[in-house]
């Protein structure tokens, strides 16, 4: 078998020294890699770190030795501590960290960060959280958000001056922030773009005017992947981030997202709202490196729009 290769996804060692990163650069099986890459311990105390749920490819724990590689993947060893404290997590997951910044999967359902004044379980103070454990000097900051309905892919950093870097520099280094929709009703058209200002009113209700009236300008663009005439699946990419910006514009069209009854959505048959980060592909704050992650679409989104409902 060739001899594996790996590079750290940073360019220093993360302050978390005890978890290991690593990129694939061969097709191999997962057991191969972790023997060839992991210095110091046997070929059965890599078994044990399998076994016992240390290791993630691409953000999702696998305890398979022969589980296929293939280049670009990005495998995490966690230690005994961090593992325990993962595992402790709701409502998230961690696919990638490095000293500089961490990428979760967020379910629907859980607030990014509290209102104020608000003390429910959120994604930022469990992270907070996460990292104390580690040094309690150690903080997490918010970079951008996510509804708390709307689940999928968040960046938050873990310094003040890769939060302001990132905050600064949005719109050069994120050069694709893609979501998954589906929406009441077939969407006709395979694609378009949606222009408008937006403007918030006393109950934080989002509100879109096709001209300039002092709101702030958004844009939305979308691409149908498949449908029927209750419902279409719709791929949708941001020129800019507002707030609610794709609920909003999903109404506008006559398409509201389903679940969506704030923005005009009759009925709920997901529990939830119809609405996923799936890509994001930044260039890393820090390092320099281009970094891009994906999250598979819900199941529910698509078995909606397999065939017609009676």
């Amino acid at each position: 078998m060739p001899k594996n290769k790996a590079k750290q996804p940073s360019k220093q060692p993360t302050k978390q020294a005890s978890n290991q990163f690593f990129v694939v650069t061969e097709e191999t099986t997962l057991l191969p890699f972790l023997v060839q890459e992991v210095k110091g311990k046997s070929r059965n105390a890599v078994k044990s770190i399998l076994t016992r749920g240390q290791v993630s490819v691409d953000g999702k724990e696998v305890t398979q030795h022969n589980h296929p590689l293939i280049p670009g993947q990005r495998v995490m060893i966690l230690d005994n501590k961090t593992a325990m404290s993962e595992k402790a997590l709701v409502g998230i997951e961690i696919i990638y960290e490095d000293e500089d910044i961490i990428m979760i999967e967020k379910e629907a359902g859980m607030l990014s960060i509290a209102a104020q004044n608000n003390f429910e379980v959120t994604a930022h103070n469990q992270l907070m959280g996460y990292v104390k454990k580690d040094h309690p000097k150690n903080r997490i900051f918010v970079v951008h958000r996510l509804d708390k309905d709307t689940s999928g892919i968040m960046l938050f950093a873990k310094n003040e001056p890769t939060k302001k870097v990132l905050q600064d520099k949005w719109k050069e280094l994120v050069t694709e922030r893609i979501y998954t929709a589906l929406v009441e009703g077939d969407v006709k058209r395979k694609s378009g773009t949606i222009e408008s200002w937006l403007t918030e009113n006393k109950n934080f209700k989002m509100f879109s005017c096709p001209f300039d009236n002092g709101g702030k300008q958004a844009i939305t663009h979308y691409k149908k992947i498949r449908g029927n005439r209750n419902y279409s699946l719709l791929e949708v990419s941001l020129e800019t981030g507002r707030k609610n910006q794709i609920r909003v514009h999903m109404e506008e069209i006559g398409h509201p997202i389903v679940g969506d009854k704030k923005y005009g959505a009759h009925g709920n048959p997901l529990k939830r709202l119809g609405l996923h980060a799936t890509t994001l592909v930044f260039t890393h704050p820090i390092s320099g490196k281009k970094m891009k992650f994906h999250s598979k679409v819900p199941k529910k989104f698509i078995q909606a729009t397999k065939q017609d409902k009676q």
